[in-house]
């Protein structure tokens, strides 16, 4: 009886085991119904059974990111003793909405036992971007219900961020400005939803404008809270750069374009399981959990209108400072003797480009020897733009005792909140030199806190009391051939002297001639200031004296005017001078590089020493040919 008994209960307990329910093979297809241009999503193809041999459609208007990621899970339950074995095997693809419009694709297919499954066609219609639509889940498939099983899927997998959820702006201080005069450009951040980095993949250029980065440095962002049509959003800065437009008209600044890792929360999808723990987790409060969505940002094309600076009522000591300055002006001493050196000291102080500024020159005297100026700048920057100090050290020496004037000296400057220019007159200076006190023999300088001033040569020296040479009686030198060839041989020389002084004179009156002769020693001596600041390793000084040294150089080897320097004018300027096309791309090409390689990926030791290297190169060739 107990052998017949242990017989039912094995019949009752495995028996129903051996009999598998398995559905009618089917490949499903879910994803977006609509999705907005650049927006990037899945689609994913999901077998019942066991499949192999997948075959993808042609995703016409989309680009593929990824894929197919395939996954497969199996599950085995036991209800009233009949026993359900399912397996399902799925296909992921990424794509990402390329261009406007409503696109067909068509069938998938797998072979399930040697029987070829395919999915139904489906449609997906791709608007533009232009932050009025929200993303949302949308399913396509074989039956409606097939469509709600995308669309929760949809929801989980593929969360989006819409264009009022995240998005880049620049926002400039003005959009009409004067030739020279700065405008302010800030670069913001808005956001509705987490982010965990953003990268900038695309710098905008500035063609027709001199630029200065006013960013912080130091990694962080600048994060504060703004509302737009009464919706809050959290800001940040990504960058602060004052531009300063070198020529007149519709000047366009291209977007900057970047990317965001945005943190959305989802729900996990809970299906129906006799699994207590899996029913457990999937309670409402544990099923949040983050999502990382890549989402492309551009900022506006942004244009701005460059007026030209008035021609009426321009004064002839206007140099092209755009800004609102003051000037000033000072001497060490009025009192001194020949051979001392004074020093008279020009400061320009204000709002505007500091940096960019010519500073104007005093007239000394014809019996004074004057050296090249101490050239010393320093800014700050707060929200308005550029403020500072430029300042000229003026050194000369007097060789002659007497009382001499130094008339003032005009600094002119454009206004752009009155519109009008505006005249600077420096102090007035009387000085009164005695006669110094020379060493027997000796004809150098000395000054008393003067490292610059070198031994200049000697004067006069004593007649050699070596004894005479005896000459024949009755010879005389008056009215010789040798008197007559020194008679020539002096008026030879005075002609020369003459001729030479004149040369000089011409070339003291020509600014342009000598801003072209020192050209390559003040280029050389802010390079030189450079390197110390490579040395250093103090970024921002290097760039502002490379800047200069190759900006500088350029305007005063070809006499370009400060006001008129741009990209453009150096090119038709050494083109004008027919340069070898070569030479004028590579300086091209190492000002935009002095412009754009602070921002530029890399070790920043790497590229000012690459920037440094170009600058000498290019200038050494320019010397050459120019």
């Amino acid at each position: 009886m107990k052998r017949i008994i242990r017989l039912l209960l094995f019949m009752v307990c495995f028996v129903p085991m051996a009999a598998w329910a398995q559905d009618t093979p089917t490949l499903t297809v879910s994803a977006k119904k609509q999705v907005v241009v650049g927006e990037r999503f899945q689609v994913v193809f999901e077998a019942n059974a066991e499949s192999r041999n997948f075959q993808a459609p042609a995703f016409e208007g989309f680009n593929v990111l990824g894929g197919p990621f395939t996954s497969s899970s199996s599950s085995i339950q036991m209800v009233n003793g009949s026993v359900t074995r399912s397996t399902r095997n799925s296909y992921t693809y990424a794509l990402q909405a390329s261009r406007e419009g409503t696109f067909h694709i068509g069938s998938a297919s797998v072979t399930v036992d040697g029987n070829k499954v395919s999915s139904e066609p489906f449609e997906i219609k791709v608007l533009p971007d232009d932050g009025s639509y929200a993303a949302s889940g949308g399913g396509g498939g074989a039956s409606s219900n097939q469509g709600q099983q995308g669309q929760a899927q949809q929801n989980t997998n593929d969360p989006q961020v819409s264009g009022k959820d995240l998005f880049l702006r620049c926002i400039p201080s003005k959009k009409s400005a004067y030739v020279g005069e700065q405008i302010v450009l800030v670069y913001k951040l808005y956001t509705k939803v987490p982010v965990s980095s953003v990268s900038v993949s695309k710098m905008p250029s500035y063609a027709g404008f001199w630029t200065k980065d006013l960013s912080d440095n130091s990694g962080k962002l600048k994060q504060s809270s703004e509302y737009i049509n009464g919706i809050e959003y959290t800001t940040a800065e990504i960058q602060r750069v004052v531009i300063v437009p070198q020529r007149s008209g519709k000047l366009t600044i291209d977007p900057m374009t970047m990317e965001c890792i945005a943190q959305i929360r989802t729900e996990r999808s809970s299906r129906r399981s006799m699994d207590p723990f899996e029913a457990f987790f999937n309670d409402p409060f544990f099923s949040n959990n983050i999502t990382n969505v890549q989402k492309d940002l551009s900022s506006q094309s942004l244009g701005i209108e460059v007026k030209s600076l008035p021609e009426n009522g321009r004064p002839d000591s206007f140099a092209g400072a755009v800004g609102n300055y003051k000037f000033t002006s000072s001497i060490d001493k009025e009192e001194l003797s020949t051979n001392e050196a004074v020093t008279i000291t020009l400061t320009v102080s204000g709002t505007g480009n500091i940096e960019l500024l010519q500073m104007p020159e005093p007239v000394f005297p014809p019996d004074f020897e004057v050296y090249d100026p101490k050239i010393t700048t320093s800014t700050d920057f707060n929200g308005q733009g550029i403020t500072g100090t430029k300042k000229a050290e003026y050194l000369a020496i007097p060789r002659r005792a007497g009382t001499f004037n130094i008339q003032p000296v005009e600094f002119t400057f454009f206004n752009p909140s009155t519109g009008t220019y505006q005249t600077l007159l420096s102090e007035p200076y009387e000085l009164s030199v005695r006669k110094g006190k020379e060493t027997e023999g000796d004809g150098g300088v000395y000054a008393s806190n003067q490292e610059d001033i070198k031994y200049l040569g000697s004067d006069v020296r004593h007649i050699m009391n070596d004894g005479a040479q005896l000459k024949p009686k009755h010879t005389t030198f008056f009215a010789s051939t040798t008197y007559f060839a020194i008679l020539l041989g002096l008026l030879v020389v005075f002609i020369a002297l003459l001729f030479i002084l004149k040369k000089r004179a011409d070339l003291a009156k020509d600014t342009a001639a000598n801003r072209n002769r020192k050209a390559d020693k003040v280029a050389r001596g802010r390079l030189k200031n450079a390197y110390q600041h490579l040395k250093a390793k103090d970024q921002e000084k290097f760039y502002v004296e490379m800047s200069q040294a190759l900006w500088g150089y350029i305007a005063d080897k070809l006499g370009i005017e400060r006001s008129k320097l741009s990209m453009e004018t150096v090119s038709e300027t050494m083109k004008d001078k027919n340069v070898p096309d070569e030479l004028t791309q590579q300086f091209v090409d190492t000002l935009n590089y002095c412009e754009f390689a602070r921002f530029a990926p890399g070790s920043a030791e790497e590229k000012m020493d690459d920037l440094y290297q170009q600058g000498i190169d290019v200038i050494s060739k320019a010397e050459k040919v120019i």
